[in-house]
């Protein structure tokens, strides 16, 4: 069975990705050390990853009876917070990447949702166009 993207994921999903495009061309404009790029990157993976986790728990969660629902997205975030915490101490203690640029990158979720109006229109636009 082949399900289709949610459209507000999926424009969630752009904003990250169009958002760390953007901050990579500023971070090129200033700096050209790799531990910067590959740390923006993973923050923008996990920001990705925990959207669609985020959504999945919220989809699943909607089908539960209350109680179980609460017990289900606590144990939910818990779990992505979790993820992000050990993801960041791990590039703490190897050095792989910089821990600062992955939390840069992580919060392109936050500002990938306060622009999802203006994503939301453009796309919405752009499919009217398509069906005219």
């Amino acid at each position: 069975m082949k399900r289709k993207i949610d459209p507000t994921l999926f424009e969630l999903c752009l904003g990250i990705f169009l958002y760390g495009i953007v901050f990579e061309i500023v971070l090129l404009f200033f700096s050209r050390d790799i531990s910067y790029s590959l740390g923006l990157w993973i923050g923008i993976v996990l920001a990705i990853a925990g959207c669609v986790h985020m959504w999945w728990s919220l989809d699943r969660g909607l089908d539960m009876a209350e109680k179980d629902a609460v017990k289900s997205m606590g144990v939910n975030n818990i779990i992505r917070y979790l993820v992000l915490v050990l993801v960041m101490a791990a590039l703490i203690y190897s050095g792989f990447a910089n821990p600062i640029f992955t939390f840069c990158g992580y919060m392109g979720m936050k500002l990938s949702a306060y622009f999802n109006p203006l994503i939301h229109r453009l796309c919405t636009r752009k499919q009217t166009k398509q069906q005219s």
